[in-house]
């Protein structure tokens, strides 16, 4: 039985659980009558073939359709066969049959309500256990390593079939804007097949630049595709940095930086000596910026100031004074 199909019967059983005087009761009451009236009493035998009849309503109640093998129901009026010259038992002998019986089946309900209670407050701790830890993550430490502090950035790896990093929602960043061109028009298909695709010897290369021609004509999807098809037919190229770096970069010129920080992310996690992974790192700290996330891109600029202080200083400069003075990182 599922969490949801045993909280469901919480109310049934906080009623029999807050009502366990009424089980002492009904027991007491079996008990009374013997010890009160004589045998001869004709009001004895109706009183105690109502008490059974309430007892096998309650496991009725208990037990909805139990199987019989399992959950033996009480059967009131139910006699047995007397066999062939055995002599008839007497009134009170009969009663206190019956009342041992509506005893063994009271006490037999209390024990199961018990331990079904029991089970439900263990599955209710769990529950209000698993809440409070989604509620409330556990903060990053100051010891965090950079891999860590990293994987929180892209929220969500890209769904290209090159290798996805591991990564953790970013918190309610802005909704991408998710290009989805329909049905291209004949104009568009025109332009795209004006853009020339390279024939060299390298046919890696031609692919990869040909991907570049298309960013650089503001064809994004277009290039997404082409440097998507790149990775996938040449994953040990020379220009696998240069492809994942561009990829992203087609992303936040289109408008998308969520997408664009996990290709950028992939791209620095996969290679850190890669050609491309400095320009990824910044670039991974521009697209958290867009996300409106200062936190991670402060995070990602520190990192990029730490691990490559000469691109900072030379070929990234202007890109990195720009990135960083859009932001207010703590200094």
């Amino acid at each position: 039985m599922g969490a949801k199909s045993i909280l469901g019967m919480e109310p049934l059983m906080k009623r029999l659980t807050l009502n366990k005087p009424l089980l002492v009761v009904l027991t007491l009451a079996l008990a009374a009558p013997a010890l009160a009236q004589s045998a001869a009493d004709p009001n004895l035998d109706a009183r105690l073939r109502k008490l059974e009849s309430e007892v096998s309503a309650l496991q009725r109640v208990v037990f909805p359709g139990g199987d019989g093998r399992f959950f033996p129901q009480l059967q009131p009026n139910q006699t047995g066969t007397t066999p062939t010259g055995t002599p008839a038992t007497t009134p009170s002998a009969d009663m206190l049959t019956r009342m041992d019986s509506l005893e063994g089946h009271v006490s037999r309900l209390t024990a199961l309500v018990e331990e079904d209670r029991n089970r439900i407050d263990k599955l209710e701790a769990r529950l209000t256990a698993l809440e409070a830890a989604k509620s409330n993550p556990a903060p990053a430490t100051a010891g965090t390593s950079t891999g860590d502090n990293l994987a929180a950035m892209s929220g969500g790896a890209s769904t290209a079939p090159a290798p996805k990093p591991v990564v953790t929602p970013a918190p309610k960043p802005a909704a991408p804007v998710t290009a989805k061109p329909a049905d291209p028009s004949a104009k568009r298909i025109a332009a795209v097949r004006a853009v020339a695709k390279p024939q060299t010897a390298d046919a890696g290369d031609d692919e990869y630049s040909y991907g570049f021609r298309l960013w650089e004509a503001k064809f994004y999807p277009e290039a997404q595709q082409q440097l998507k098809l790149f990775l996938n037919k040449h994953p040990k190229h020379a220009r696998v940095s240069f492809a994942r770096n561009l990829l992203g970069r087609t992303y936040l010129d289109e408008g998308n930086p969520r997408e664009a920080a996990s290709w950028f992310l992939q791209n620095f996690k996969a290679d850190e000596k890669g050609d491309r992974a400095p320009d990824s790192l910044l670039l991974l700290a521009e697209s958290m910026r867009r996300l409106n996330d200062a936190g991670r891109a402060c995070v990602a600029l520190d990192q990029f100031e730490a691990k490559y202080p000469q691109e900072a200083a030379g070929r990234l400069l202007a890109q990195y004074n720009a990135t960083k003075g859009g932001l207010k990182c703590p200094t």
